[in-house]
Formats: C-alpha cells, structure tokens, sequence
C-alpha cells in the first residue's frame, strides 16, 4: 500500500473488542488496516463469529504481552486483559510516533480491568494524553521536560458532535473541574480541531452546568462567574462561541437531522454525561470517539466492552467501522470541506 497503514488495538481480550474487529474484517473495513494484539484472541473471536476461515488483518503481537489471553473466560474483568490492552495502546501510539501507521483506531477497554493490572489511568484519552508527551519514537517515560498535550474527548455521529470539558471523574470532582481556564482551553482546542474537519470555522454552543444555564444565578452562579466570561474571552480571540445554553435544550438546537440543519456545529459540554447522553440516544451504532488536542489521529467506537454478549458473535461492529472510516477522512490531506467529522 502507497500510504501508512491504520493501526487497530484489540481491546480488552475478554469484550467484544476482538469481535468487531473480526466483522469489520469480514465487511471489507479492514483493508488498510494492521492489529496490534494477540492472534490467537482474534482467531478465537473469529470462531465466535462463526468466521474460522476468515482473512485477517496483519496482526503485531508486541512484546511483554501476557500468555494465554484467549483462554480468559469471555466477560470478565481480568487483570491480564488490562494489561495487554495497555501493552497494545502503548505499542500502537510508538508505530504511529514513528510514522508507521497514519493514525490510531481503538477498539474498547475495560477500567476495571486497567486498574486491576496496575495501570494508571482511568481510560484511554488520559493514557493517550500521557504518551503523547514522549518524544516521536522514544521507548521508555516522558522526555525530561515535556508536558503532556492539554486533550479533549469528542464524540460525533451524523446528527451531532460534542465537546467534553472534563471526562472521567466524579460528578462532583468534575464540577470542581469547570474552571475559567478549562473552558477556555476546550473552546481553543474545539475550534482549532474543527478548523482540520469542517469547510468553514465552527460555531460553537455552549452548554451550561445548571437546570436552565443557572437561570440567572438562581440554581446556580458557574454560569456567570466561570462559563459566559470564558465564552467571551474565547469571542475576544476569533472564536464563534455562544451561550451558555440550557443543557437539556441546546444540543436539540445543534441536532442535524433531515428537514433541521442544525444552528450550531459543535457542542461543548461540561460533564461527561451531559454530553454523552445525548449523542448516544441517536444511536451508537455510528457514534465515535476523536481525541482531540493529540499530534495524532486517534478514533474509537462510542461503546464499551459489553461484557454481557462477549464470546456470543453477537457484537455489532457499525461504529467501529464508523471510526475507521472516520480515521482515515482525518488522516487523509485535506482538500476543501474534505475530512468531517459525523
């Protein structure tokens, strides 16, 4: 192939991670496309899926993986399978640093199996912002010096893309976390991002934290003491921010549906489910995952390891393939409004 290839990461070796991976494959999504991951658990997913003769992608086993992972009982929480999801991660973003893969596709994880093996990260975008600080190739730890990237989580599907001001934390540790500064910055990474993807700069809503954006102060004052002076300073700078918004109307608003062009282009939220709820109430077969702020591509599935049907064949792989495709639209030198994202 003329251009680098996509890297994959299997995931967690006990979810469906394997399995979409194997009906991705089985779609014709997968051509460009190398694993990082045990073959073995991917022969295994392929028997699940009642595809045992199936052409697989490339698979690259990297070193100090675990043994036996495709004898982990289907749908549990095991500290092997953290930590080989981990290894993969780790080994995925060297081969994209080095310039021997265009971009990242990551199939899910499991925290519990994470925390379980000692890693030290509650998720993918946290670990991915870590190792984003290495210097391009380095094998071990962050450069002495370096910070890592300020990042933040989107997800998106055709109708509606949305912004996270925190991530995974508590509710109440992440309103603590909606500062001036952390709205600011995800506005500037937000619109600096969308400049790669859309055909013209992004107007961008705002949400609010509180029933009614705080109603003026009387359910709460974030609005007026953090939110709106954020949204001005990012104005101030170019940015075409507005509101806050009341939460449980705006990304009605911002909906691009047939017959309803959307008013706005992106959504930035403050709390993880905020924003999340509503992307996936329209469906996840087609929702994805974009880091943003990286000096890479990074995508994934807008779902967990749905430990409840892992090892059945059951696993529908539409929003991985959506990540793939979407992986490749970003990577990809952009010509025109070439490269959006949803």
């Amino acid at each position: 192939m003329s251009r680098a290839p996509l890297v994959l990461t299997m995931g967690d070796a006990a979810g469906i991670g394997p399995e979409i991976i194997v009906r991705a494959c089985a779609q014709g999504a997968t051509g460009d496309c190398i694993v990082v991951g045990d073959p073995a658990v991917l022969q295994r997913a392929a028997r699940a899926c009642q595809l045992p003769g199936l052409a697989l992608p490339p698979v690259l086993r990297p070193p100090g993986l675990p043994e036996g992972l495709e004898t982990l009982p289907w749908g549990r929480v095991d500290a092997r399978a953290g930590a080989a999801a981990a290894r993969c991660i780790e080994h995925a973003v060297a081969l994209v640093q080095a310039g021997q893969a265009q971009a990242m596709v990551t199939a899910p994880i499991h925290k519990e199996a994470l925390a379980a093996a000692g890693i030290g990260y509650p998720g993918h975008t946290e670990m991915l912002q870590a190792l984003a600080a290495r210097a391009s190739g380095a094998a071990s730890g962050p450069a002495p010096g370096s910070q890592p990237p300020p990042v933040r989580m989107m997800l998106a599907n055709d109708e509606l893309r949305v912004v996270l001001v925190t991530i995974h934390l508590s509710l109440r540790r992440a309103i603590e976390a909606v500062t001036f500064d952390a709205v600011l910055q995800t506005l500037r990474i937000a619109h600096s991002a969308a400049l790669a993807f859309l055909p013209q700069a992004p107007r961008i809503a705002v949400a609010g934290l509180n029933p009614h954006a705080g109603e003026g102060g009387l359910f709460g004052d974030e609005e007026i003491r953090i939110i709106a002076p954020a949204v001005q300073a990012a104005r101030a700078e170019g940015i075409d921010a507005s509101g806050p918004y009341p939460p449980d109307t705006v990304f009605m608003r911002a909906r691009h549906a047939s017959g309803h062009p959307g008013a706005f282009d992106l959504v930035v939220a403050m709390t993880h489910d905020h924003g999340l709820i509503p992307v996936k109430y329209l469906g996840v077969e087609q929702g994805v995952n974009v880091t943003l702020g990286l000096p890479f591509v990074r995508t994934s599935p807008d779902h967990g390891t749905a430990f409840d049907i892992a090892g059945r064949g059951l696993a529908d792989p539409s929003s991985l393939v959506a990540a793939i495709r979407q992986a490749r639209s970003l990577a990809a030198p952009r010509k025109g409004g070439e490269g959006v994202v949803g």
